[in-house]
Formats: C-alpha cells, sequence, structure tokens
C-alpha cells in the first residue's frame, strides 16, 4: 500500500507542474485545480484506508506516519498556491544556466504581453534563437542595423527559396559596400513573442558570418532593455 502512495504522490507533482497555471499546456487554471484536488481527495482517502490495516493495533505509528504525509500535502498545497513565485525564481535559475541565446520567460508588466529575457556573450553582445519559419537560427541583437539581416546559409536553412534572391538592394558593411537581397519573412518568433510579415534582406554568401536582428523586428517590441548581463525583451 505504502509503494501506491508513492506513486500516487509522484503523480501529484506532475499533476501540479503540468496543470498548475499558464504553462503553455491549454489546460484552464480551473481544470488544474480540480483535477489537483480530486487526485489529492483520493490520496487521504487511499491513506485512510490503509490506516485500517496496515496500522491496526499500532495507534502511535499511524499518527507519526499520519502527520509525515499531512506535511507533505500542505507543502503540495503551498507550492500551488505560490507557483507563480516560483515560476519567477526558476526563470531566473533557467536564465543563469542556459547558454546565451535562450529566451527564459519574465513576468509580464502588462497584460497579454510576452515577455522573454537573454543573457550576454562572453563578447559582451546579445544573441537571440530565432524561430524562423519553423526552423531555429541563431541571430545578433544590432539596434543599429534598420533591418533583419540573414547570412546566404541560414536563409537556406530556413527554407527560403534562394535560387530566386535577387542582389539589388546596396548595404554598407565593415567590409566596404555590396549588395543584399530583399525577402519577406512570414515568421519570426522568440519564444512567446511572435511577429509576421518581417522585411529582411539576405547577404552574398560569404559576405556575412551572422545573422543580425535589426530594427524591422525589434521597432515591433513593446521594448526592449539591457540591464547588467541580460536583455529584455516585451511584445
Amino acid at each position: 500500500m505504502l509503494g501506491w502512495l508513492l506513486a500516487l504522490l509522484s503523480g501529484l507533482v506532475i499533476l501540479f507542474l503540468l496543470l498548475g497555471g499558464s504553462t503553455g499546456t491549454g489546460v484552464s487554471e480551473d481544470t488544474g485545480r480540480l483535477v489537483y484536488a480530486s487526485a489529492l481527495g483520493a490520496f487521504v482517502l487511499l491513506y485512510m484506508m490503509s490506516l485500517a490495516g496496515d496500522y491496526r493495533g499500532r495507534l502511535g505509528s499511524a499518527v507519526r506516519h499520519a502527520a509525515v504525509w499531512i506535511g507533505l500535502g500542505l507543502v503540495l498545497v503551498g507550492g500551488y498556491a505560490y507557483r507563480d513565485e516560483f515560476k519567477s525564481i526558476t526563470n531566473r535559475i533557467a536564465g543563469e544556466i542556459l547558454p546565451p541565446g535562450h529566451p527564459t520567460g519574465v513576468d509580464a508588466a502588462k497584460p497579454g504581453e510576452a515577455a522573454v529575457r537573454l543573457r550576454k556573450r562572453r563578447d559582451g553582445s546579445y544573441v537571440a534563437h530565432v524561430d524562423v519559419e519553423g526552423h531555429e537560427l541563431p541571430f545578433i541583437i544590432d539596434t543599429g542595423a534598420n533591418i533583419v539581416v540573414l547570412t546566404h546559409s541560414a536563409a537556406e536553412q530556413a527554407g527560403l527559396d534562394v535560387k530566386a534572391l535577387k542582389f539589388s538592394v546596396a548595404v554598407d558593411t565593415a567590409n566596404g559596400s555590396t549588395y543584399a537581397a530583399p525577402v519577406q519573412i512570414r515568421v519570426m518568433s522568440i519564444g512567446p513573442i511572435r511577429f509576421e510579415n518581417i522585411e529582411a534582406l539576405v547577404a552574398q554568401p560569404g559576405n556575412l558570418k551572422e545573422n543580425l536582428l535589426g530594427m524591422s523586428f525589434l521597432k515591433r517590441l513593446r521594448s526592449y532593455e539591457a540591464s547588467g548581463d541580460f536583455l529584455t525583451l516585451r511584445g
């Protein structure tokens, strides 16, 4: 019976993590509360049933073990009640542990806002892993670039028709003047921040080493602010 109780307790923890509010699972908070409360009630019922058999004639042991299980239940309930605070803490820890470029969640400042935090790279630049039409690509955040610019190989990885590109736009680079091809990117997203129909350029082969996330994307954000080793984007 103890094994079944432990298994049920593990299930409660998983339910808490999956149904603890806005986790992106598509389950409403009310549904999460109902399932969680039902599972907790089933756990208490099974435990009380186990007392009748496993602890017959051992009232002292039954009371001690009951206190332990009740304490664990209160911890789970408390964890559920403070899930938003715990989420903020886990996001901060993830931001420190994950490599630069991986967006971590940030508490929204306004209703309906999507926000992420990016950690600075060793060279002092901020890089973001951006989903470009279903393909994840690394971009340097460049507020000095008027437009999003992709390397030729990145454009190919993103599924753009590189054979149809026309390099007709004059651009200035650190290596001098060159030409790039204008394109329209249907969807670009950084974590929950998602924009459609982004103007961009594709560099000629060998003319650009890294993708640039320029103002044609950044200007759609509500704000972007650097603080210490982190850059916060709010969309």
